[in-house]
């Protein structure tokens, strides 16, 4: 599978992006797909993750209450809707794939920058 992440770009503090992630190349519904995301200086962190049915998902509790995951099968699409948003979320952000559910064993997509000011 492939991955193509989109949608990030320069927000103010209490804004929203929207992240989109299109697979190609493999059935849509194999696969869990997470969201993670590497801060400048910081270790890649796990943001959240969504199951193959598209109806079960994780979030951290750093972005708990004001990020959601979802997908949409008909698009081969899986989005990261991001509310609220602080100068600690930016980050560049990556979307994985992964066959087996743990969002361990993953399958990375290109980054997309966001970037928060304050």
């Amino acid at each position: 599978v492939q991955l193509q992440a989109s949608g990030g770009g320069l927000v103010q503090a209490g804004g929203s992006l929207r992240l989109s992630c299109v697979a190609s190349g493999d059935r849509f519904s194999r696969y869990a797909f997470g969201w993670f995301r590497r801060a400048p200086g910081k270790d890649r962190e796990f943001v959240g993750g969504i199951m193959p049915s598209g109806t079960d998902s994780i979030l951290a509790d750093t972005v708990k209450g004001r990020f959601t995951i979802s997908t949409d099968a008909a698009k081969n699409t899986v989005y990261l809707q991001m509310n609220s948003l602080k100068p600690e979320d930016t980050a560049v952000y990556y979307c994985a794939a992964d066959p087996t559910g743990t969002f361990k064993v993953n399958i990375w997509g290109q980054g997309t920058l966001v970037t928060v000011s304050s």
